[in-house]
């Protein structure tokens, strides 16, 4: 098989959650812990980072796998989903896994995966694993699908685990309330693993608390060890000042990303560095971490965090597309200077609209659309369901049909906002 084949084959014949939704999901571990042994265990040649969570598991990941870069260790990143290419899932010190690596892998291993009958998840973690054990990676930072507990990336043995925070989302596979999705995050606690909470909320702490007392695993809140006292935006991104609590010493952080919910995740990600530092055998400077952050973005290709497209008209995509995501973007779009807002959305059908549309800016007009996947809600579905929230305008078949339809309408005082599905950003990027 050549490349295209082996992609075909990889999305038709195992199930993929992105293309069919949650028919293809295949909770448990003994296909992709049967699988591994096949190969070796190849997941056990590298120490590794665990990070699992509603929103922000992304970013966390990539600026952590951008200070171990910079503080000198060959580094793996496995993250989902993809925006533009399979490959983007899997890197080692920023670089795609090649092409002609996808492509043995799966010629050399087709027959094992069929008779296991693998999801496409199962068979990309796996294939994370090996090309990182092959690729004398030192340290990798493994990002989890869906859940934690039952998620395929969970047949790791980290030497830290870290949950960004919980929000409700894929309520008919994790559960219908914070405490049961909570549940299924903590699943991800190891025996004598310690984890790290992101954002610490009430509704979820004692969860994760229990199952980390159940595993004998300290419990380590990120806020209670980094504060963020000052946010500002700059042309490269934002400047942070964090003050670490223990020992009240300020780091003045340079973050090449955008978006005030980035404040979250850099106090996460400089928890979880500081634990790797004072607790693992990974050893990482202030300097490190300093420089790793500045080129967090550039290091590892992070793409579709408040990422501005172009200006006048101010152009900005983001890939929040949950509530708690959406809450986060609808703030800053309120806060960000501009005369008439265009909004270009469109959702996947297994989305809880009733909880993500009333968050969305009632004075915006809207561009509703529908990504090419056959999990897209159709435009005029979606237009329907936005109706009832008060939220107006019109309809365009394809993604870049209503990008083109914002431009011709906004003024250079204007603002485009393209988003609501990570398929939405990918094709407008």
């Amino acid at each position: 098989m050549n490349y295209s084949q082996t992609l075909e084959f990889l999305f038709q014949a195992l199930p993929a959650f992105e293309t069919n939704g949650a028919s293809a999901y295949k909770p448990g571990l003994e296909r992709i812990a049967a699988f591994c042994r096949h190969l070796g265990n190849p997941q056990r040649n590298f120490f590794a980072i665990h990070v699992a969570g509603t929103n922000g598991k992304g970013s966390v990941s990539h600026i952590i796998a951008s200070v171990l870069q910079q503080a000198g260790y060959r580094t793996g990143l496995f993250t989902s989903p993809h925006l533009q290419d399979f490959r983007e899932r899997i890197r080692v010190d920023g670089e795609m896994i090649p092409k002609q690596k996808v492509v043995n892998f799966v010629d050399k291993h087709h027959d094992k995966m069929v008779e296991l009958d693998l999801s496409f998840f199962e068979m990309t973690a796996a294939l994370a694993f090996d090309y990182f054990a092959q690729s004398d990676v030192e340290v990798a930072v493994v990002e989890t699908g869906l859940g934690g507990r039952l998620d395929a990336t969970n047949i790791i043995v980290p030497v830290v685990s870290v949950i960004t925070n919980i929000g409700l989302e894929h309520t008919d596979l994790l559960g219908d309330t914070l405490q049961k999705i909570a549940a299924e995050k903590a699943g991800i606690v190891k025996k004598s693993i310690p984890v790290v909470i992101g954002e610490s909320d009430p509704h979820y702490d004692s969860v994760i608390e229990q199952t980390a007392a159940a595993n004998k695993s300290k419990t380590l809140y990120a806020e209670r060890i980094f504060v963020c006292e000052n946010q500002t935006p700059d042309a490269e991104g934002q400047l942070f000042k964090l003050r670490r609590l223990r020992d009240d010493r300020t780091y003045d952080i340079r973050l090449d990303l955008a978006g005030d919910y980035q404040r979250r995740n850099i106090v996460t990600a400089a928890a979880t560095v500081d634990f790797l530092h004072e607790e693992t055998p990974l050893t990482i400077s202030r300097r490190a971490f300093i420089e790793g952050t500045r080129h967090a973005a550039a290091n590892t290709s992070l793409a579709g965090r408040w990422q501005r497209l172009a200006d006048a008209p101010l152009t900005i995509c983001d890939t929040g597309h949950n509530a708690h995501g959406i809450a986060y973007v609808a703030r800053q779009l309120e806060a960000t200077p501009h005369k008439r807002l265009y909004c270009v959305i469109g959702f996947v059908r297994d989305k809880d609209l009733a909880h993500i549309l009333p968050l969305l800016p009632r004075d915006a007009h809207y561009l509703f659309t529908a990504a090419q996947t056959h999990r897209a809600l159709p435009a005029a579905e979606l237009a329907a369901k936005a109706a009832i929230y008060g939220l107006q305008g019109e309809t365009a078949e394809t993604v870049a049909a209503a990008v083109a339809r914002a431009r011709e309408l906004a003024t250079p005082d204007d603002m485009i906002f393209i988003g609501g599905s990570t398929y939405v950003v990918a094709e407008a990027l």
